[in-house]
């Protein structure tokens, strides 16, 4: 059968920016195999499969990167509420429109902005129960994992500790964005370190300084399964970084908005907004969005698969 989709990308109002995402709007009829199969052909960060279980304001979407199937990921939410409007799956009647993805973690609440009738600003929302450990390794073993300066890391507003949100983040902060930018992951002096103890395997390396206006924290992830030289999407990372910054005591109860960059203008820059309810509580909401911009459509004829 022959399967239409669209590539999208994320958190820009850029083309040839942000992440790139292909979204099936209509993969009724596929199988585990099928989707696993496209994903490696288009090998993009994360492809996303939309199902129609039933006509109100819900969809079930399955997402699926190179390597496997995910349970959440925050890029593909926006992708694909951006695609379902611009292809006209969602109707865009009012200024806010509502809809509800199923993912295999759960259901995300969306809300689709329109400007006539297209799609310009998409924020979904997620409650979230972090867990804060603030044992980190010490400063010395993180630069040298790091390949940075140990008196670059930050401790006048910030330290490092491990969040998780589901999935465990060492949330390391400097005081650079150019420290940021030039991190290079050491394989060997991560496995001489303690840092492996802390079950961690993604550290959210961030700056609160950065030389772009719209943005308030550049952020990069680097670990033992990020390749050297790659600066991958930062979205699914954005709730531990949000209970990370909840987690300090000058951060007093209240309503917080921030935009967090990942990139720069040679690499895909990413923007995402960030909003967080804080009421030192042991739940967490908070709000994500950002803007798309359509790159391609097409067609792939998908077989059988035994």
């Amino acid at each position: 059968m022959n399967y239409k989709y669209y590539i999208a990308d994320v958190f820009t109002n850029q083309i040839f920016n942000g992440a790139q995402i292909a979204v099936f709007p209509n993969a009724d009829g596929l199988s585990n195999q099928q989707m696993k199969l496209v994903a490696k052909e288009l090998h993009l960060t994360e492809t996303v499969f939309v199902f129609h279980e039933s006509k109100d304001t819900k969809r079930r979407m399955r997402i699926f990167s190179p390597k496997g199937e995910i349970d959440f990921a925050g890029h593909p939410v926006i992708a694909t509420a951006f695609v379902l409007a611009y292809c006209g799956d969602i109707e865009l009647s009012e200024k806010f429109t509502p809809i509800v993805f199923e993912q295999n973690s759960g259901a995300i609440s969306t809300n689709i902005t329109n400007n006539d009738g297209k799609p310009v600003f998409i924020q979904f929302t997620r409650k979230v129960s972090p867990i804060i450990d603030r044992f980190a390794p010490p400063d010395g073993e993180l630069a040298s994992f790091l390949s940075i300066a140990q008196g670059q890391i930050d401790h006048k507003k910030y330290n490092t500790r491990l969040v998780s949100c589901g999935f465990p983040y060492l949330i390391v902060p400097v005081y650079n964005y150019e420290t940021v930018r030039s991190a290079r992951f050491n394989y060997q002096a991560w496995s001489e370190s303690i840092a492996p103890q802390t079950a961690a395997q993604e550290i959210l390396l961030f700056s609160a300084k950065t030389p772009f206006q719209d943005a308030d924290f550049n952020a990069r992830l680097v670990g033992p399964n990020i390749g050297l030289h790659d600066d991958p999407p930062v979205g699914t990372a954005m709730p531990a970084f949000a209970a990370y910054l909840c987690s300090f005591d000058h951060m007093k109860k209240g309503t917080y908005t921030f935009a967090v960059d990942r990139g720069e203008t040679s690499s895909r820059r990413s923007v995402i907004n960030l909003e967080m309810d804080h009421k030192r509580e042991d739940t967490l909401t908070i709000r994500i969005g950002g803007e798309a911009v359509m790159v391609a459509e097409g067609s792939i004829t998908i077989p059988e698969v035994n």
